[in-house]
């Protein structure tokens, strides 16, 4: 098939469109959703300057999202003085799997001129997330642990790097796996949680002084998609799935709209539409609800809602 903007053969078509495009053409579209998200959820302030540029630090895994995440976003602002773009890279210690995707963002940020900073779990918390599965003392899932310990430096260094962002991977298939999630399980409240922390325009979010203010820019292309982009742009991205990767009820949420999206095109996009369309109504809802008292940990001074903050918890279950 012919692109529909030339006469170039189409290296892909998106049934929820009906579009086949062209290599050029693919790439001009994917790079057009990103920067109409970062537009949408005006995540560049009308009062930054040159003399007052902006940091924003990318959660840089070396998989495809973030690198596609961060090729555009250095496209988009290398002329920008406005903007200073950092990629901060998590080691949590997974042999043969970990080390090569760091290679991918030390390479992409090499080639890019990007800032990159990195840090592990072994060099901040004294563990490794394979002796973390083979211990289990919680008898959790080996995500269950990741993403807490993740969460928490991701936080910690968004603060020390005096970051005024923190942007995320997340692609339209994650977003639209949460927002199912969340919908099936009723939580009108975390709805507003998600708004507020990462899914509404940062002009209309609940001011959180607590924490760097997160964003997803990606979050309108299928994963499919950042995949393609990758691999026509030559991008170093580590393409693996991590071996302790086991979230169950996400996995079946996955296949549920990989089934929903083949038989019915645009599944995803509608999903996520209405999704947001409903946070931003529960936002309102739960405006000024101040919900559990913040307090900083007895151990590590980090923000919680309890004493001793769920990582260090963890962290002293595995000693």
């Amino acid at each position: 098939m012919d692109c529909n903007r030339c006469d170039e053969e189409a290296v892909m078509h998106a049934a929820y469109s009906g579009a086949h495009l062209c290599a050029d053409h693919f790439r001009e579209s994917v790079e057009k959703r990103v920067r109409r998200r970062v537009r949408r959820d005006d995540l560049v302030p009308h009062d930054a300057t040159p003399e007052t540029p902006q940091t924003w630090v990318i959660g840089l895994s070396g998989g495809k999202d973030s690198v596609v995440l961060t090729r555009i976003l250095h496209d988009t602002f290398a002329e920008d003085p406005r903007i200073e773009l950092v990629g901060l890279t998590i080691h949590e210690g997974i042999e043969g799997y970990r080390d090569k995707s760091v290679e991918a963002c030390v390479e992409l940020c090499e080639a890019l001129e990007i800032r990159h900073e990195l840090v592990s779990y072994e060099e901040e918390f004294g563990v490794r997330m394979d002796d973390v599965v083979e211990d289990d003392p919680e008898n959790m899932a080996a995500c269950a642990y990741c993403g807490v310990f993740r969460r928490d430096l991701l936080s910690k260094y968004a603060e020390e790097l005096e970051a005024d962002l923190l942007l995320t991977g997340h692609n339209l298939d994650d977003e639209a796996q949460t927002a199912l999630m969340n919908v099936l399980e009723g939580d009108v409240e975390q709805m507003a949680k998600h708004f507020d922390a990462s899914l509404g325009p940062l002009s209309e979010r609940e001011e959180q002084d607590e924490f760097v203010p997160r964003a997803k820019p990606l979050r309108d292309v299928p994963e499919k998609e950042v995949a393609l982009y990758a691999h026509l742009n030559d991008l170093p991205a580590h393409i693996t799935e991590c071996p302790h990767a086991s979230e169950a009820y996400r996995g079946e949420i996955q296949q549920l709209l990989y089934d929903l999206e083949e038989n019915h095109p645009g599944t995803r996009h509608s999903i996520l539409s209405g999704y947001e369309e409903l946070a931003t109504i529960a936002a309102e809802k739960y405006a000024g609800d101040d919900g559990a008292d913040l307090q900083n940990c007895v151990e590590c001074g980090s923000t919680t809602t309890r004493d001793v903050c769920r990582k260090c918890s963890l962290l002293e279950a595995l000693v």
